[in-house]
């Protein structure tokens, strides 16, 4: 008797869809240099393209303003990474804003961040949250100085799954004009999202929470936001992060999402029931 594995882990990792493998095992021969200038190359640019305009389509983002990652935690690590940031081709000239806020309850990539941010020299609030996991809104505000550069508060939690009230959250940030972060990788396909209607400066997203392929993830960034690229080296992804972009990773994302535009309204109505 052959025993049944049934896997129930899907906030850790999806499988990936069947659409995905198909695309995916369909693209296996483009393997051309997304940044070269022959037919090879001009190839896989525009099939990332193309995966990028489905992505910003999703969440309701200009194109020009989706990045792709090797993953959310890089992602992460990218926005935060502003506050250090001392080389060149940093735009963020306001030095007088030294100060990070973000919550309890954030993922690993966020918290072990920001330790690390305090050890540079950088003073770190961390918010509190009620018994359902809901930030304390008047210690945020509270917390809320001059000095404050970013607040980084996530979506949906990975853990217990609630939904943070990211439009108000955002709107104390802006009124104190500091920039605002959501973690929204355990959101992203789950549940709607429109970052002009969110108003974040930068929001991040992962393929392998939505079945698609694990090594890639994209990061938004609001036109006009200060930005500070961790990973330097080439021009790829206009500067933004450095090497060469994982084509058959960005074109499984993008099946990902196009899948969830067709069958994320449906599995909502199954999870709820």
């Amino acid at each position: 008797m052959t025993e049944k594995k049934v896997y129930l882990d899907h906030n850790a990792t999806t499988p990936l869809h069947p659409e995905v493998i198909k695309v995916m095992t369909e693209s296996m021969n483009v393997f051309g240099n997304p940044s070269s200038m022959h037919a090879f190359g001009r190839e896989a640019r525009h099939l990332i393209e193309q995966a990028r305009e489905m992505i910003a389509t999703f969440i309701g983002a200009e194109t020009d303003e989706i990045f792709f990652m090797g993953s959310g935690s890089e992602a992460n690590n990218t926005v935060l990474s502003i506050l250090p940031c001392e080389h060149k081709p940093c735009n963020y000239p306001e030095r007088d804003k030294t100060e990070l806020i973000t919550t309890k309850i954030e993922h690993p990539c966020i918290l072990e961040t920001s330790k690390c941010i305090s050890k540079r020299g950088k003073r770190v609030h961390y918010i509190d949250v009620d018994k359902y996991g809901k930030i304390n809104l008047d210690q945020l505000k509270s917390s809320l100085t001059e000095k404050t550069a970013i607040v980084s508060v996530m979506m949906a939690n990975n853990e217990i799954g609630t939904l943070q009230d990211i439009r108000t959250i955002a709107a104390l940030v802006h009124e104190n004009r500091s920039l605002f972060h959501t973690d929204a990788v355990q959101a992203v396909g789950k549940i709607p999202i429109n970052v002009k209607e969110l108003n974040v400066d930068f929001l991040t997203l992962s393929a392998h929470k939505i079945y698609g392929p694990k090594g890639v993830g994209a990061l938004y960034v609001k036109k006009g936001s200060k930005f500070c690229p961790l990973i330097l080296g080439g021009h790829q992804e206009k500067g933004r992060r450095a090497g060469t972009e994982n084509t058959l990773g960005i074109i499984g994302f993008a099946k990902a999402i196009e899948m969830r535009t067709h069958e994320m309204q449906e599995e909502e109505q199954r999870l709820l029931k």
